[in-house]
C-alpha cells in the first residue's frame, strides 16, 4: 500500500470520527436542556447509536462535507426529520460548547456553496 493511500484512509478516518463525535455531542445537548436528563435517554440513544451507524456506513464519506448536503440521503424518513429536530437546536448553541468545531461547520459550509 502506497503513503498517498495510507494518508488518504488515516484522513478518511479523522474525518468519520470527528463527524461522529460532533453528531454524538449535538444530541447530548439537546437530550440535556430539551429533555432534562444528564444521561441521554432512550429515545435520544437510539438516535445517537443509528446516527452512528449511518456515518459509519456512509458511501459518500470521501466527497461530502455534511450530510444536509450530501446527495444521498440515507437516514430513514423518521430519523432524518429527528436529527433535523436536533440539529436546529444544537446547531446555534453548539459554538458556546465546541467553538472550533462551528467555525469548521461555518468554514466548510460556506467553500461548499461557492
Amino acid at each position: 500500500m502506497s503513503v498517498v493511500t495510507m494518508d488518504k484512509k488515516a484522513k478518511l478516518l479523522r474525518k468519520t470520527e470527528h463527524e461522529r463525535r460532533i453528531v454524538a455531542d449535538m444530541i447530548a445537548l439537546y437530550c440535556r436542556k430539551v429533555h432534562g436528563s444528564k444521561e441521554l435517554c432512550d429515545e435520544c440513544r437510539a438516535l445517537a447509536e443509528y446516527a452512528d451507524r449511518r456515518t459509519l456506513a456512509c458511501p459518500q464519506m470521501e466527497e461530502k462535507s455534511f450530510c444536509s448536503q450530501c446527495k444521498t440521503h440515507c437516514y430513514r424518513a423518521d430519523m432524518r426529520e429527528r436529527i433535523r429536530e436536533v440539529m436546529r437546536f444544537s446547531g446555534p448553541r453548539i459554538v458556546f460548547y465546541h467553538p472550533w468545531a462551528a467555525l469548521r461547520h461555518l468554514y466548510y459550509s460556506k467553500i461548499r456553496k461557492s
